[in-house]
């Protein structure tokens, strides 16, 4: 299948962007989108040109690394899957792809698909580390966990910080990341301690950032590779309000 690429290309942070429209021919539909993209970077080093700069690592859907926003979809137009899973099969021959990076205030470009994703990793710093010394490891059974909370706190878990969230988010709220980081510790034992200051300073970290307000609009569930439901941002406002609460006592 041929295909037609319209890609953004910026030389740096401070630098005018502008899409540049490749044409890629006989790209196999078994390929996945990267490696689409690493044959079109190879006909171009190969021609003299710039490679275009994009973020991956695991190429197995579990880093995050590879978010591109894929004719205006966080991680292209399939469900539940990260730009790398997502294969050139799910396209046609002829189609004109548009490839940008994320769009968000915080997330910065730092060089054509790669953008700066250092407020997340900020934003988990916030929220420190959990008091409770763990020591070695405790039997399975020695912290009793209810099933649900356990599915729950798990679900939560695999949130892994792609930013796919903010991209698709019309407000650039990092709220559903956020609400996934501070879910899977509230709902454990072990993260009770801290859990109300958590959720707060997690959420001023979030606002300094200069992520925008969450409205439950559920674009960024309709994005999330993983899943994540509205209900962790659910349970992160309610900590905040309780932490709200208990800093007024």
């Amino acid at each position: 299948m041929n295909i037609i690429l319209r890609v953004w290309r910026q030389k740096n942070t401070r630098a005018r962007g502008r899409m540049v429209t490749y044409r890629v021919e006989d790209v196999s539909p078994d390929m996945s989108f990267l490696e689409m993209l690493d044959v079109l970077n190879e006909r171009l080093t190969l021609e003299g040109d710039e490679p275009i700069a994009f973020d991956s690592d695991c190429r197995e859907g579990i880093c995050g690394a590879c978010g591109l926003v894929i004719n205006g979809l966080a991680h292209g137009p399939k469900a539940l899957v990260t730009t790398c899973q997502l294969h050139m099969r799910s396209f046609s021959d002829g189609d004109v792809i548009d490839v940008e990076p994320w769009r968000a205030e915080p997330f910065t470009v730092i060089r054509d698909l790669i953008v700066d994703r250092s407020a997340f990793d900020r934003i988990i710093q916030a929220g420190g580390y959990i008091s409770i010394p763990t020591g070695a490891a405790p039997d399975a059974h020695a912290v009793p966990v209810p099933k649900a909370d356990a599915d729950d706190a798990f679900d939560a878990a695999t949130c892994i910080s792609c930013g796919a969230c903010v991209a698709a988010c019309p407000n650039g709220s990092a709220a559903l990341f956020v609400g996934a980081k501070i879910t899977h510790l509230g709902l454990l034992p072990q993260g009770q301690p801290e859990r109300h200051s958590r959720a707060l300073n997690m959420l001023e970290q979030h606002d300094a950032e200069g992520f925008g307000g969450c409205t439950q609009i559920g674009e960024c569930t309709a994005a999330c590779p993983k899943g994540i439901q509205l209900d962790v941002i659910s349970r992160f406002n309610r900590d905040v309000l309780s932490a709200i609460s208990h800093r007024g006592d």
